[in-house]
This record gives structure tokens, sequence and C-alpha cells, in this order.
């Protein structure tokens, strides 16, 4: 009974026990909450607190040294600009081994980027509202420094660094290889002393990015040299090889086989033993150059085009012919694998051919087989008018005309200035026979007109000349003024069109070669008809008596003429159906109208003659 009360009571106060520590658990699981309650709320007050704007950097906040706390990015930028301006002129002492060298950052082509810099810096504080708050919580606790970054636009740092190395080092010098005679001998490699090069290009940007123009000092060190003669023990082999013989030289490639010997003081005056760091030997110098000069001028020859060789109507081809061209580098290759073996001393020089850019088979796919047409006018005239016709001749001689595609005079023949040696000849200038530049150049256009006319093609510009010429065919002349006034055609046929011209001393032949598309060509010319009197010019001559006049020259009216042309295909189709007005001016009439007024008749003369008039001197006394 007393066991069972013992046990009764034990399992109430194991309960009150658990209820007690459940009781505390709750306790403390609501302090807890509560206390993360108000941590987060005070975490949200002081990230609210923080927080600040968006747009300006937070306090505690320093770039290169400046602090840019409380400011937007365009306020840091400007003032660190400021600042880096207001340093320009000052130089950084840069000392090596007891020198100074000051050096100025417009001088080096610094640049620092403070815009960079702020961007950076704004950055470590961006974020969403509590968290860009709590960021800037830290930052104003600790504080942040930002590094502006510099870079060397140019070769102004890099020459600085020079100077100075140049200044106080020593480059190294590698072991070489020279050749005194045929006996080759290595050069001892020597140290130099320097800089680290890279690293006092840090120290530089790093001085002028943080606005600090405290004095830098780069040490020297020892700089061995790359090559050392040891390292020379089999090219020295080599270069003894090399001159140890003379190279035979093989010229083949259709040329014919021919063999020149190079001597061995030949090859040492050309040879370029290891240097430098290179471990090959080649050929270069002078002697080098002025031998495969000399070899280029005896093999070398250019491609020749082929072309067209025109006998009155008849035309052929004059196949295309090759090139040669020697290629240096390859042949310098062999000269030298010659020369580095013992045994086998012979080098093929390599000539390679070079084709023609236009061959005898593309000349035959253009069809220019037969004459197409031809015409032929005469000339004559003062030399530089002869001289002019001739030029322009040969400007527009030669002339391929696709089929389809449009020939035009200005455009084959360019400007005609006196730069192409263009003279002053007899040439129309508004209306009027006068002198100017290029004169005769209308005769050549005139007769490709007349060869285009008679071979039936069709013409899209033609202009008459201002004034009649009576030894060009009636209504079927054509002037030409660059760049605006033109004479063209379209080469309707479905083969190519060459244009050739052949001048003598006297008369200019243009002919069109083809395939001939067998037009048939009727021309109707109508009368030349006066339609007006001639201009008349009244000009007064102080030496004609008044009121006579002299006709000077005769002058002539204004005249007009057309031609009308039809074109027939070999079917007997119409082709074209053309007419071509031509007016001329006329040719002023020079009349002098006189205006020499006649002479006084003289009046009596004596004691008593007209007012003005003296009579005998000295005489006195009275009349009987």
């Amino acid at each position: 009974m007393q066991a069972d009360i013992a046990h009764k009571e034990a399992q109430l106060a194991a309960l009150r026990s658990r209820r007690q520590r459940q009781a505390r658990t709750r306790a403390i699981r609501r302090l807890v909450a509560a206390v993360v309650v108000l941590l987060a709320v005070g975490s949200l007050v002081v990230a609210g607190v923080y927080a600040g704007s968006p747009g300006t950097l937070p306090s505690g906040v320093s770039i290169a040294g400046v602090d840019v706390g409380g400011l937007t990015t365009k306020e840091a930028a400007r003032l660190l600009e400021r600042k880096a301006a207001a340093l320009a002129s000052t130089p950084v002492a840069v000392r090596v081994a007891g020198h100074t060298f000051r050096l100025r950052q417009a001088e080096l082509g610094i640049r620092v980027d403070w815009a960079g810099a702020v961007s950076a810096a704004r950055s470590k504080s961006d974020g969403f509202g509590p968290i860009r708050g709590f960021r800037r919580f830290f930052q104003e606790l600790f504080g942040t420094t930002v590094t502006a970054t510099a870079r060397a636009d140019g070769h102004g740092l890099a020459l600085a660094l020079d100077q100075i190395v140049g200044s106080v080092g020593r480059e190294p010098h590698n072991a070489a290889i020279k050749l005194e005679g045929l006996r080759p001998v290595v050069v001892p490699g020597r140290a130099g002393i320097s800089i680290d090069r890279t690293a006092a290009q840090k120290e530089l940007l790093a001085r002028f990015a943080d606005l600090s123009r405290a004095p830098v000092v780069l040490p020297l060190s020892p700089q061995p040299p790359q090559v050392t003669t040891s390292m020379l023990a089999s090219e020295i082999a080599s270069v003894r090889t090399a001159v140890s013989a003379p190279v035979d030289l093989q010229i083949g490639s259709g040329i014919g086989s021919v063999s020149y010997r190079l001597a061995r003081w030949q090859l040492a005056s050309m040879l370029r033993p290891p240097s430098g760091g290179a471990d090959e030997i080649t050929l270069g110098g002078k002697q080098a150059d002025a031998f495969f000069l000399r070899l280029e001028k005896a093999l070398n020859r250019p491609p020749e085009d082929a072309s067209f060789v025109v006998s009155g109507s008849s035309i052929r081809i004059v196949p295309d012919l090759p090139g040669r061209v020697l290629n240096v580098p390859r042949t310098v290759a062999n000269i030298v694998r010659a020369a580095l073996s013992p045994a086998n001393r012979t080098a093929v020089i390599v000539v390679e051919t070079k084709e023609a850019k236009r061959t005898a088979k593309d000349l035959q796919a253009l069809g220019v087989k037969e004459l197409v047409s031809s015409y032929t006018t005469e000339f004559g005239g003062v030399p530089n008018r002869i001289h002019n016709v001739q030029l322009v001749s040969h400007l527009i001689d030669n002339t391929l005309i696709a089929p389809g595609a449009t020939f035009s005079f200005n455009r084959t023949t360019g400007d005609r200035n006196a730069s192409k040696g263009f003279l002053v000849a007899p040439v129309i200038i508004n209306g009027e026979l006068s002198s100017g530049l290029g004169g005769g150049v209308c005769q050549v256009s005139t007769t490709v007109f007349n060869a285009a006319y008679d071979a039936g093609l069709d013409i899209t510009a033609r202009t008459n000349h201002a004034l009649y010429i009576s030894h060009y065919p009636q209504g079927r002349d054509a002037t030409v003024n660059y760049p605006d006034v033109d004479l063209m055609f379209v080469n309707d046929t479905k083969a190519w069109l060459l244009l050739r011209t052949f001048v003598s001393s006297y008369s200019l032949t243009v002919n069109l070669y083809g395939t001939s598309p067998h037009r048939r060509v009727e021309s109707v010319t109508a009368p030349l008809v006066a339609t007006g009197h001639p201009p008349t010019q009244w000009v007064k001559d102080p030496k004609l008596p008044k009121g006579t006049k002299e006709i000077v020259e005769a002058g002539s009216p204004p005249l007009s003429t057309s031609v009308h042309r039809k074109v027939y295909s070999a079917d007997g189709k119409l082709l074209y159906d053309n007419v071509w007005y031509s007016r001329y001016d006329g040719v002023k009439r020079v009349i002098h109208i006189g205006t020499k007024k006649p002479a006084k008749p003289a009046g009596p003369t004596g004691p008593t003659g007209p007012t003005g008039a003296t009579g005998p001197t000295g005489a006195t006394g009275t009349a009987p």
C-alpha cells in the first residue's frame, strides 16, 4: 500500500517537473521571438536610416584619398577631375641609381578612369533599399577606399622608360656569330643592367592614379643575355659548312638549263649568321639585295596580254605570252639548304609562271572577228589642231564595248586638258570661231558618229556644231565638250565591238570590228536651207569718211538640215527610224561705217586776212 502511494507521488513529481520545463521552454521561445522581432525592426530602421538616395555615394567612401561621401556620381567625378587637373603640371620624380627623371602625366599619355572609379564605389553600396542600407551602414562604420585604374595611351610611357634605361642602364648583348673573311667566330655575349620595366610601369600608373606625386624609386638589376657562347656551338659548325665550298645554282622551268656558281666569298658576303636571339642562318644585306635584283632583271618577264591585230577589214588574235617571276623567298631557302649540306651543294632557282590577264581564249569569246563599219574624214589646219586629232584618237583607240554597253566619248577620253598634252587650236566658242584648248577633237567625234551611223547602231546622244562646217558630211557632224556635251551609242549587237582609229597626216579612219549583224542602213539628207539673214555687226571706223560703209566680213545666214536614217535587220525588220536635225548659227556680217569728218577748206591770207591771221611784220608808216 505504501509502495503504491510512493509510486504515485513520484509520478506526480515527474509530471510537475515536466510541466515546469515546458513552461520555461515556452518562455524562452517567446523571449527569442521578441528579440528577433526587435532585431528585425531595428535592422529595418537602421537600413532605412542609412539607405539614403541611390544617386549619392555613402559617407566614408574615398577615392584616391579624396572623400567623396554624400556626392552624386557626377559631382564625385568632377571633383576628382578638378584635383587631377590641378596636379597636371606637377611631375613625379623617378629616382634610379642617383639619377632623377621628372615625368609629367600628359607627356606619358596616362589617362585615369575617374568615372570608372566612382562607378565602382557606387556598385559597392547599391542594391534594393534595405540591402543598400546595410551596405552603407557597414561602409560608414568601417570606411571604403577605392583605387582608380590608369592606362597609358600611345608610346609616351614606353619612350620615357627607354630614356631611363638608356641613361642609367645597359642593354644585354647576346652572343653572336660573325664572319672574318671565310672564318666564322663567336662574339661573346655581355650582361646588361636595367630596371624592371613591367614593375616600373605599374608603379607609375598607380602613382598617377592615387593623385600622389611622391617620388618613385626604381632599383637596377642585372640582365643576363638570352644567347650565350655555349648555345652557339652547333650554329658555328653550320656556318663553317655554309662557307666551306661554292654553291651551284640551277635554273630551269622552261627557260633552258643554266648553271651559275656562287663562290665562297659571295656566300660569305650574303650570309647572315644567327644573331639577336635568332637561331637560323639566312641571306641578307646589301650584297644579297644586289644579287637577287640582278637575278630578277635577268629572269623576270612581264606577261603580255592577247591582243587584236587588224589590217583593213581583216582581224586576227595575237596569243598571250605568259610571264616569269623569280620567287625570292623559295630561292633563298634553297640556297641556304644547299649551303648547309656538306655533300649536295646545288640549289634550284625557283622561277614561277605569271599568266596574262587576258588570254587568246578570252578574246575569242568576245566574238570580234570581222569589220562591222568604217568611216574616214580628212582634216588639215595648223599643227596644233593635227596634234589634238592624233592625241584624242589614241585615247579612244582599242576601246572594247560589251554587248548592251554604251560607248561614251567623254567617259572614254576623260577631261581633255593641258596635262594630257592637248594644245590650243581653232575651236568654235559661243557660236564664233576662236582659239581654245583641244581644237580638233570634234573631227574625231564626228568620225566616230559616222562609223556608228553606218553600222546601224543605236545612237543615244549627238549634238551638231554651232556653225556649219562644209568639210564634214552634211547633217552628220557631232561636237563634244567635256563633261556636258557627249557622243554616245549602244552596242546592241550580240558580240563585243572593238573601236580602232587610224590617223595619217591628213585623214582619220574609225573602224568598228565585231560580228556583223548585216544590217541595212538607208539614209536621206534634207537640203541645207537658210533660215534667216546673217546677223550684222556695225563697227564705227574713224579711218573711213563719214557717210561711207565697207563690208569687211560677208557672213552667212543661219542654216538647217536633217538626216533621216532607217536601219533594217538582216531579215528586213525595221529596227530604227531616226531623224537628226541640225541647226547652225549664222556667221556675223561685219560692216564698218565711216566716222571721219571732212577736212576744213583753207581761208585768204595777208594783212587783212581773217581773225587770227597775221600780215607781214616790221612794216611802218601809212598807206599811200
